[in-house]
């Protein structure tokens, strides 16, 4: 796998340097409020920059209200940092860091077979995470998942197919469009995450006909941000990102907020864990889950993602701790062991040529194909994850991000029994179970309507209530609890005046005058039909 060597930048901004935090010179800067309009958010922007003396170095994302800006020649980071906090409409100043994809150590034994091996199919993670079991009652194909990454190479046989977007977000000097992939990290992870399935070819990946929106990513905060954005506002379900910083800095306030962003509009985030033993991940992940949050199975804006090994424990190489949302395999555990197969680039990369200062020696040839590869780590974990949660969506659309987060820990595996723990989370995803439950959750509100005499002279009349409970195919319907009735006299407000099971009701009507008359279900899920917004029925009350 790939480890970018970096150089970590000494830059005090009022937060302790971290050896591991490799910054890239520039200050990401969240706004108090973003105008409307992106010319008018962009001048806002620019004002501020210009205040500070600061010189724009990337577009403004004005969904978030983030600008990126670096010092002028012969200014320090500090002094612009704190020209910018004094700034009434500067709500964040932070250091951009320059995350590194999830990895395995570059030791030998995660990149050479494993002869223990032997007899396993090279879909064993698949078959024990209950995989076929949910491609029996999901496909995938009505959900989009977002890969954030260094790019992937979408000329492979098992993504050509897959591809629903490509958009560029990578600065890097040299580098080639988003359907390049120069790391090769990315088509690994895009692979297991959607990979054709049913081709003949190579894999089928955890999603099967889920659909592929790459984001290229050179892995600075802003891109990071800016992908995130971009990946919600073309309407991905799930978002992939199998990257983290390796340091306890403070995330930025731009990316807490494309989280938000993203999260409110009903995408499931995913992010690696990170690579080595340890309690604090990074972030991305540690958005996500932050600390203390992992044994609150409601907690969390997306899933922090761990990597089991093949005996169904922790990693050696994988975090762990209260930062951990689930697992999923992403290694063997024996010495000479292999990852997880994926597909891979056609020609060289920067993982097998060792960028990082050791060749992987993870290619293989599968079928004849050299363009394959075992790879272990949170990176492979995560798009798995990713995958399961793709498929929940599918097979209930109707759930929101919560709802998936948790369907997703419920059903967890947990070995040996209990609930959370430090090295697993909730456990090892269980993508069968995981569809199973999806489909016990009726998150759609019944529908219900009434109908009333046009006139009556009488002081009371015979309501005739109707109510109707549906669901999205497959899932199982949770019927009609009760109706609420309400009515209002004259134009006044509406009040209720029961609520019932019948349907058909006789009501009082004391005075004269129009009456007219709304109903709101509920049904034994606890789905709330919302308020009307206009009478079902009117009636006209002559004489009493």
């Amino acid at each position: 796998m790939r480890r970018l060597v970096l150089v970590c930048l000494a830059v005090a901004l009022g937060l302790p340097a971290s050896a591991g935090a490799a910054t890239t010179g520039r200050l990401l800067v969240s706004l108090r409020a973003t105008p409307s309009g992106h010319a008018t958010a962009a001048t806002a922007a620019s004002a501020v920059a210009a205040r500070a003396g600061a010189v724009p170095a990337g577009r403004i994302v004005t969904q978030v209200g983030m600008v990126t800006v670096r010092p002028r020649a012969g200014q320090t980071l500090r002094a612009l940092a704190a020209r910018l906090r004094r700034d009434p409409a500067v709500r964040a100043v932070d250091a951009e860091h320059r995350a590194t994809p999830r990895l395995v150590p570059d030791d030998p034994v995660f990149s050479t077979p494993d002869p223990a091996a032997a007899g396993q199919t090279l879909a064993w993670w698949a078959v024990r995470e209950n995989f076929p079991a949910a491609w029996d009652r999901a496909d995938g194909d009505s959900v989009t998942v977002a890969v954030i990454d260094q790019g992937v190479e979408i000329s492979h046989p098992d993504l050509a197919g897959k591809i629903r977007a490509a958009v560029d977000f990578d600065s890097d000097p040299g580098h080639g469009p988003a359907t390049e992939d120069e790391a090769g990290h990315g088509t690994h992870v895009a692979s297991l995450a959607c990979a054709q399935p049913g081709n003949g070819i190579g894999l089928a990946g955890a999603g099967f006909d889920c659909g592929l929106l790459v984001e290229k990513s050179d892995l600075t905060n802003s891109s990071v941000v800016r992908a995130i954005v971009d990946a919600t506002d073309r309407g991905a379900s799930v978002i992939s990102m199998s990257f983290g910083t390796d340091d306890r800095s403070r995330a930025p306030q731009a990316m807490i907020d494309a989280v938000s962003y993203a999260y409110d509009r009903g995408a499931v985030l995913v992010a690696a864990a990170a690579d080595k033993r340890t309690t604090e991940q990074g972030f991305p992940a540690n958005i996500l889950q932050p600390t203390g949050t992992g044994p609150d199975i409601a907690a969390g804006k997306g899933l922090s993602v761990t990597a089991a090994d093949f005996t169904d424990e922790a990693a050696s190489f994988a975090g762990d701790g209260s930062q951990i949302s689930i697992a999923a395999y992403g290694a063997f555990s024996r010495p000479g062991a292999d990852g997880v197969l994926g597909a891979f680039t056609a020609g060289p990369n920067e993982i097998e040529l060792g960028a990082s200062g050791k060749p992987c020696n993870c290619r293989t040839t599968l079928a004849g194909d050299a363009r394959y590869a075992f790879l272990a780590g949170t990176s492979m974990a995560t798009p798995i994850v990713a995958g399961a949660a793709a498929l929940v969506r599918d097979a209930n659309p109707d759930l929101g991000p919560a709802d998936v987060m948790q369907v997703l820990k419920r059903t967890a595996r947990r070995p040996g029994g209990g609930g959370w723990t430090d090295g697993l989370g909730w456990g090892i995803v269980d993508a069968g179970a995981a569809v199973q439950g999806a489909l016990r959750l009726d998150r759609r509100p019944p529908t219900s309507s009434v109908l009333a005499p046009s006139t009556t002279s009488g002081r009371s009349l015979v309501l005739r209530v109707t109510a109707t409970d549906t669901a999205a195919p497959g899932v199982r319907v949770a019927g009609v609890r009760s109706v609420r009735v309400y009515r209002s006299r004259n134009g006044g407000a509406a009040h209720l005046v029961t609520t019932t099971t019948s349907r058909r009701l006789r009501v009082r009507v004391p005075s004269r005058g129009r009456y007219a008359f709304y109903t709101q279900a509920v049904d034994r899920a606890g789905n709330l039909e919302p308020a009307p917004q206009s009478p079902d029925a009117r009636t006209r009350v002559a004489t009493v």
